[in-house]
């Protein structure tokens, strides 16, 4: 007998190589600044369930191009999807290729549409807040204003859609949490745990493999949960 959950392990393990400090990529902006600091800092290998839940998202976004390119839907025009974006600073660089974010024009108009699955989406009842984080990031490097969040249910694909407005000013603290997140790198400073600063940001830290480290570091207090 095959042992088939052994062989998508295999199949979907990464090469974890280690971060360089000062290049930066346009996806992770949105997480708490204190597991990112980590993944530079303390590398690890992404645990196979969470690689899983990563691969499930990519299978989703593929779903996506093909209805949106598909003839039967002739009032959107896909333009491209997977593509790269680079944000260029004198002492940092965020680049990366970005796998879940779509270019199409509707009504006219060139649109981003960044795809997010969901294992229920009747419980999204509006985008969040590190999900528009990163479009406006995405808004702001490509220069195209127009920006869409879309969820995806990954049980029975019923979907919601979330226009996201471009703010400049908003755009540019999002560029300057990298520069704060390279300074603190360079001079070996913790930064606070951002994700346990609320109820509503506490869920990233069920798969943070940095949790124990940042508890150890620090402890559940009236401030932190």
């Amino acid at each position: 007998m095959i042992d088939f959950n052994k062989m998508v392990d295999n199949y979907i393990r990464r090469e974890q190589r280690p971060k360089a400090v000062g290049r930066y990529y346009p996806s992770e902006i949105g997480l708490c600044m204190r597991k990112l600091w980590y993944s530079y800092k303390f590398p690890s290998e992404i645990e196979p369930d969470l690689l899983k839940i990563f691969e499930v998202g990519n299978i989703l976004h593929d779903f996506v191009v093909d209805v949106l390119k598909s003839d039967k839907n002739p009032e959107v025009d896909l333009i491209k999807s997977e593509f790269p974006l680079r944000l260029d600073r004198e002492e940092f660089v965020v680049s990366g290729r970005v796998d879940n974010l779509i270019l199409l024009k509707a009504d006219g108009k060139e649109v981003l549409v960044e795809v997010k699955s969901t294992s229920d989406v009747a419980l999204v009842n509006e985008a969040a807040p590190h999900n528009k984080m990163q479009l406006q990031l995405y808004m702001h490097i490509t220069g195209i204003h127009n920006g869409i969040l879309l969820y995806l249910d990954k049980k029975n694909l019923q979907s919601k859609v979330f226009i996201v407005d471009y703010d400049e000013e908003e755009a540019k603290r999002i560029v300057e949490r990298f520069g704060m997140l390279h300074d603190k790198l360079k001079v070996g400073k913790l930064p606070e745990p951002e994700a346990r600063g609320s109820k509503e940001t506490i869920w990233q830290c069920k798969f943070c493999e940095f949790r124990e480290r940042c508890y150890a570091a620090t402890p559940s207090s009236g401030r932190w949960l």
